[in-house]
């Protein structure tokens, strides 16, 4: 199995999905960790400030309010998903309702959680003791 996490530093989970500039990827076999890389993140908010030079942010609500939702950002959860198409977890701080979805659409299991750690939040996850935090972590 392989957990992604987002993170800024490869220690910390990053608060905001979108904002995140790298994933750590944790390689988990038999309950036990056996590799960790650091992936550069191409997509998202930050990625596309480099790409585009926006200096605001899209809100790219829906109707309701919520959060990732449009068809510019169904083709940007898209990608992002793509990116670690090849791990089963996904672990940040926070994230839209949109991208939400969109990875779980995806098959990806999404774990919205207070744990700052990155370590801690794997453990955590492979103990089965993480708590999905998505309602109060979702915008």
């Amino acid at each position: 199995m392989k957990i992604a996490v987002v993170t800024n530093d490869g220690n910390i989970i990053s608060q905001h999905f979108g904002r995140s500039r790298y994933y750590k990827i944790y390689t988990v076999e038999e309950g036990k960790v056996v590799g960790a890389e650091m992936r550069e993140r191409g997509t998202g908010h930050f990625a596309m400030q480099q790409q585009r030079q926006f200096t605001e942010h899209d809100p790219h609500v829906d109707p309701a309010g919520r959060h990732g939702f449009g068809r510019e950002a169904d083709s940007r959860h898209g990608m992002m998903a793509a990116e670690i198409g090849d791990c089963d977890v996904l672990i940040a701080g926070g994230m839209g309702a949109g991208a939400y979805e969109s990875f779980k659409s995806a098959g990806l299991n999404v774990i919205l959680t207070d744990y700052e750690n990155i370590d801690d939040a794997v453990k955590a996850f492979v103990e089965g003791t993480i708590r999905n935090l998505y309602k109060e972590r979702t915008d």
